[in-house]
């Protein structure tokens, strides 16, 4: 019965892959700027996430600095590509491989600390960050930041020059970053998803769950930490490096404490230790305050940014922080976690209505 079920399941599940799949390509045929720009930062925001939540939600790491290695990532790319006159594409891998070494010079320290111990060390990366931002201004361009290069790939530039038409659409900057977002994503999804279910997985979920028994098992606790906060930082310098091509400017106001709460928030609504989960926390709580502020005139208890009210930022933090207390509370799984219950309720009515006996025929 359950090879019966798997068997009809793959199908059903290929075909949504295909769907979801077909369905992003044509978003930028149909939609206008805003909604463009929303979903990159959502992209982003979940290549972060993901990055994080292999981190904190499958090894069990806190860490509140996370958006020190987007800033690495984000201001590594504009350094090396404008300053040092590299490929753009080169600059890009550069910039990650630049985060991934930074998360390895502090991996001694995410080897040997856990909890609470580690979210404060993670912490000072926060301040030191901010202040090389605020005050190396020949690298960093100081409080207005620095422009960002456009990408240029097999000749193909993602900016709004040259003039680009593809089936009478006129295609700009967002709707060509459009696609590569969606390819970045996929691949950081697939990898994490990978790892998740191998054996790196195992001992991951193995640390975060009974420590010592993973110790006893063979597992190097310490190396494995180690290696999952450089992985975790290399996912971060990724979603800088897309913000950044977004943003089209690198500020250093971005990169803050609060970026860091914003993807802690991203993992913990969405599920933690889960990919699928990782993606939808980042969509909530990145377009949750561009919603707001887009449609503030028409929702009550919103103001407008810079009347005197709640603004869409704070509105936002305020219900995005009362999903996590309810997610906390009521769904320790986060949404992933509700999304595989209602399936495996499903899969048992199925299951239940193919075992039933069929009721006997009147003559």
């Amino acid at each position: 019965m359950r090879a019966a079920l798997r068997s009809v399941a793959r199908p059903l599940r290929a075909a949504l892959c295909i769907a979801v799949l077909a369905a992003a390509v044509a978003v930028p045929f149909y939609l206008e700027g805003f909604w463009l720009q929303a979903g990159l930062f959502a992209m982003s925001a979940a290549i972060g996430a993901i990055g994080i939540n292999l981190l904190t939600g499958a090894t069990g790491q806190l860490s509140l600095g996370h958006a020190f290695f987007l800033a690495v990532g984000a201001y590594s790319y504009v350094f090396l590509s404008s300053d040092l006159g590299l490929p753009t594409p080169l600059a890009a891998v550069a910039a990650v491989i630049v985060a991934g070494v930074s998360g390895g010079l502090f991996s001694p320290i995410a080897g040997r600390l856990k909890g609470a111990y580690l979210g404060i060390a993670t912490l000072a990366l926060i301040f030191v960050g901010q202040h090389i931002l605020f005050n190396a201004e020949p690298v960093t361009g100081g409080f207005n930041g620095r422009p960002v290069p456009p990408m240029e790939l097999f000749g193909l530039v993602f900016a709004d020059t040259p003039e680009l038409v593809v089936l009478n659409v006129p295609f700009g900057s967002l709707e060509r970053l459009w696609f590569l977002g969606i390819a970045l994503l996929a691949g950081a999804a697939a990898f994490a998803r990978g790892v998740l279910r191998g054996r790196p997985g195992l001992a991951m979920n193995t640390i975060r769950d009974h420590e010592i028994a993973a110790g006893v098992m063979g597992v190097p606790v310490a190396r494995y930490r180690a290696g999952v906060f450089v992985l975790s930082s290399m996912y971060g310098g990724l979603a800088g490096v897309l913000v950044a091509l977004v943003f089209q400017q690198v500020v250093p106001d971005y990169f803050g404490m609060l970026l860091s709460l914003d993807y802690l928030a991203m993992i913990t609504i969405g599920g933690l230790g889960s990919v699928a989960g990782a993606v939808v926390g980042a969509a909530f709580v990145s377009l949750l305050p561009q919603l707001l502020t887009r449609y503030s005139d028409a929702l009550p208890l919103v103001a407008e940014p810079g009347s005197g009210g709640v603004s869409p930022a704070e509105a936002a933090r305020i219900l995005y922080g009362a999903a996590v207390v309810a997610v906390v509370l009521f769904l320790p799984g986060g949404l992933a976690g509700l999304a595989m219950r209602l399936g495996r309720v499903r899969s048992k009515e199925l299951r239940w209505a193919k075992s039933a006996p069929a009721p006997a025929s009147r003559r």
